[in-house]
């Protein structure tokens, strides 16, 4: 005999209400990047002329300007310088910042609390405060217009968001290695052999998120480099007015598929990592 299913009216109407409050953040998530979507397809391209939500008239000559009119939009340029800080930046931030938490957590040293401490105090302050203080460093060391000024800007500025990779290995046990040193391992191979192949959540997430302040930084960029030829994608965009709007539009789609594409690649590590990190066994 089959059981009939009974669901409480409460039940029900609080389980509607949770659905239709999940339907409505995700459209006010989603509405301006379909009406982006739809805006690098209209014909007439000017932001004071746009009516309503969707285009009065469709048109790929968008895309064939960006990508061939290159005296005026060096997309391609601002796309691999992009992707070349982000990429080297990815690479040393998440060395850095895995080596840093790996040693806040496993060793006791003097003014190790005070060093986190501190890290938390700093990090209440938005990064726009250094801003003239960074100029005038990045002066005196003459890396004003060049990318690899950017690439020691991220880099050293990462090992401040080390806390969620302490809480990841923290949940490690102590006793592993205990057990290694015994066997007369050192800490370098306790860190090798033991830690990073333990790790991989956390390498991944650490990876992901120091790979997308870069690629999708504006402020930085935009103070450091003069030149159109050295231009981020960001700040290529950023440069083009009102009437170039499906440009800028177009543009900004290609920006977003190397991260949406990562995500989707690496999600389950990703959500590992973050969820590791959180918590303390």
């Amino acid at each position: 005999m089959t059981k009939k299913l009974h669901i409480r009216p409460e039940r029900a109407v609080k389980t509607a209400l949770v659905y239709l409050l999940v339907l409505i953040v995700s459209f006010l998530f989603a509405f301006p990047c379909i009406w982006l979507v739809l805006s690098a397809f209209n014909a007439e391209g000017d932001l004071l002329t746009l009516e309503g939500f969707f285009p009065q008239e469709y048109s790929f000559d968008t895309f064939r300007r960006l990508f061939t009119e290159t005296n005026k939009y060096t997309y391609w340029r601002w796309f691999g310088n992009t992707f070349f800080v982000a990429a080297v930046s990815c690479v040393i931030s998440t060395f850095l910042v895995i080596a840093v938490a790996y040693t806040i957590s496993r060793y006791r040293f003097k003014s190790r609390k005070a060093m986190m401490k501190a890290t938390l105090i700093l990090g209440i302050f938005p990064n726009f405060m250094n801003m003239t203080a960074l100029f005038v460093i990045m002066t005196q060391l003459h890396l004003i217009n060049n990318l690899w000024g950017l690439i020691l800007l991220y880099s050293s500025g990462a090992t401040m968001g080390f806390l969620v990779q302490k809480g990841f290995f923290d949940t490690i046990p102590g006793t592993i290695y205990d057990a290694a040193t015994l066997d007369g391992a050192s800490d370098f191979r306790v860190f090798l052999s033991i830690t990073l192949p333990l790790s991989k959540p956390m390498i991944v997430y650490t990876a992901l998120t120091s790979f997308v302040w870069p690629w999708a930084d504006f402020m930085l960029p935009s103070m450091l480099l003069v030149d159109k030829s050295s231009w981020t994608v960001a700040v290529g965009l950023n440069s083009l007015d009102d009437s170039e709007f499906s440009i800028f539009a177009a543009g900004s789609m290609f920006v977003a598929v190397p991260i949406i594409a990562l995500y989707v690649a690496l999600s389950k590590y990703l959500i590992q990592g973050g969820s590791a990190g959180a918590v303390k066994e």
